[in-house]
């Protein structure tokens, strides 16, 4: 790559064809190009299609636990050890709730995910009844993680009012049987494009720091602009006690933003987050990787803790970005909480706030 490769990056990105391979490695090597470079090629596309607008996103762990699958990353499998709280799915009336505290929180986006290989079709009844419930109530757009679904699954969700099908590819296709046997890539890629068909959005994420190589991380980058996927989250390994990976391999603050800038230049377009391991792996650097991603999770993951709100939001203002809402940032910054300032596993009234007891 050239000793000053920003206008080199931004070209070779505007192709048809996108980034080459050796160009992809190069973003992911600091030896060939300079952080500073490759932030400043990947804000060109972010703030053409974003400006300086965050999207936040909401995440409801509708159902915790007790799934057959076996990944290996995941504190939920049935390979896991953790001293997770495991439930059946909601009922309605604690999800609706869920919805209506996140649309006041300030979410563009409703996010719900489920355990599991996939749903029923009963399971799909009651999804597509709790879908037109909120989109009947609430301004805010609904994406739904339900596993593997088929085709007619697909455009079931679609006629209830799903707005994105989230199914995560997580690696590449060459170190997939590194992390999971129960299930195979194609059964992701073949949900992935039973979405895409239906015509709904697709939100496909990663999670990077599992032991794969760079050129695996290329791979994933390069397979998720082949399949048009609109919005990626980029989630940096966060170890869980009683998962069979105990540690993340390879993750400083900045090969994660070289990892966010990559994801950012082979899919200028797309809605790119920093997911989970943010605040544990980006450390300091934080926020310069909102010059890459548009997009983040407030009130942490699944199983996991993240920031307070309140440093989550400060930190949006602090970088000069703003956020996509109906509630100006100030006032939510006014009454946001401190949810979130310890370290660890969610306890069950965090993972169920409206669970009557």
């Amino acid at each position: 790559m050239k000793k000053n490769p920003v206008d080199h990056i931004i070209k070779a990105a505007q192709r048809p064809e996108g980034l080459s391979l050796d160009d992809s490695l190069a973003v992911l090597d600091a030896a060939r190009c300079d952080l500073l470079s490759c932030l400043g090629a990947a804000y060109y596309f972010r703030e053409m299609h974003y400006k300086r607008e965050v999207t936040v996103h909401i995440l409801n762990n509708v159902q915790n636990g007790l799934c057959p699958e076996d990944c290996r990353y995941c504190a939920q499998s049935r390979s896991s050890h953790a001293l997770i709280e495991q439930y059946p799915m909601k009922p309605e009336s604690e999800i609706l709730a869920e919805a209506e505290a996140a649309y006041e929180q300030g979410a563009f986006r409703y996010c719900m995910v489920f355990a599991g290989t996939g749903p029923s079709d009963e399971r799909i009844d009651r999804l597509c009844t709790i879908i037109r419930d909120i989109k009947k109530k609430y301004p805010i757009e609904v994406c739904v993680s339900p596993g593997i679904v088929s085709p007619v699954q697909a455009v079931r969700l679609k006629s209830a009012g799903l707005d994105r099908l989230n199914h995560n590819l997580n690696t590449s296709e060459r170190y997939y049987g590194h992390i999971c046997t129960t299930h195979s890539y194609n059964d992701r890629i073949g949900t992935l494009k039973a979405a895409k068909e239906a015509g709904l959005a697709v939100c496909s994420g990663v999670i990077v720091g599992m032991g794969e190589a760079a050129s695996d991380v290329v791979d994933m980058a390069m397979r998720l602009r082949e399949l048009k996927a609109e919005s990626i989250p980029v989630n940096f390994f966060m170890p869980v006690p009683g998962v069979a990976i105990t540690s993340a391999s390879g993750l400083s603050p900045e090969y994660c933003l070289r990892v966010l800038c990559l994801f950012r230049l082979i899919n200028p377009s797309a809605e790119i987050r920093m997911a989970a391991g943010r605040e544990m792996h980006l450390r300091s650097l934080e926020a310069m990787g909102l010059y890459a991603a548009n997009s983040l999770f407030l009130q942490g993951y699944l199983n996991v803790r993240g920031a307070a709100d309140t440093r989550t939001l400060q930190m949006i203002r602090d970088a000069g970005f703003t956020i996509k809402s109906e509630v100006p940032l100030d006032e939510l910054l006014a009454k946001a909480s401190a949810y979130g300032e310890e370290d660890g596993i969610k306890t069950i009234k965090e993972l169920r706030p409206f669970r009557k007891q």
